[in-house]
């Protein structure tokens, strides 16, 4: 199987010219929602700051330790969400960032993956905050401790094709901190190969 590797200009512009990045220090930054997620000895990690009003997104800045699509991607995200309300950036995926970037290499799709992470936990923090916690939340469990990556995680790799270890990594960087958490990943896909064939 070929892979692809090429990087579009958009995901290159972004990469070059990240928009809204965190450039003071945070406390100097105030917001309504916070999150970090992510595992720097792992790889990436991620910064997400909310500034709300009526319960539309009016700015957020970020910071993102991680490779060109990492950054491309959390650029493109916070660019996005400006100006929309909190339940309609609560549901973007990784896939809507990566069409907008006009596509990532193959092995670097799972970089999408912790923006949104970032921004929903950052909206669970605004709710809580408001007095409306888990307003959102779809109950999930977390699979991996390392990257915060739960079941519903892997279910959507599992739809767009995810049906190895190798592939599941590829798709969310799953087990590439302590590597316990495989098993139980594998016997997900096994689930869920039952579930939908």
């Amino acid at each position: 199987m070929e892979m692809n590797w090429l990087y579009s200009d958009i995901v290159k512009k972004h990469f070059v010219d990240p928009q809204n990045v965190l450039m003071e220090d945070e406390a100097s930054w105030t917001c309504d929602g916070r999150w970090q997620t992510g595992n720097i000895k792992c790889g990436d990690q991620m910064l997400m700051l909310l500034r709300v009003k009526d319960d539309v997104i009016d700015d957020c800045r970020w910071k993102t330790y991680g490779c060109a699509s990492a950054i491309a991607s959390t650029s493109m995200l916070s660019e996005t969400i400006k100006g929309m309300n909190i339940r309609d950036a609560y549901n973007i995926k990784p896939d809507d960032l990566v069409q907008k970037l006009g596509g990532l290499p193959d092995n670097k799709i799972h970089c999408s993956v912790l923006g949104d992470k970032a921004l929903r936990a950052a909206i669970d923090d605004y709710l809580s905050k408001t007095g409306r916690a888990g307003l959102f939340k779809v109950e999930a469990v977390e699979i991996c401790k390392c990257l915060e990556i739960t079941d519903k995680d892997i279910e959507a790799a599992f739809k767009n094709g995810a049906r190895t270890w190798e592939a599941l990594q590829a798709a969310t960087k799953i087990g590439s901190g302590c590597g316990e958490c495989k098993d139980k990943a594998l016997e997900l896909l096994h689930e869920f190969e039952h579930i939908y064939g």
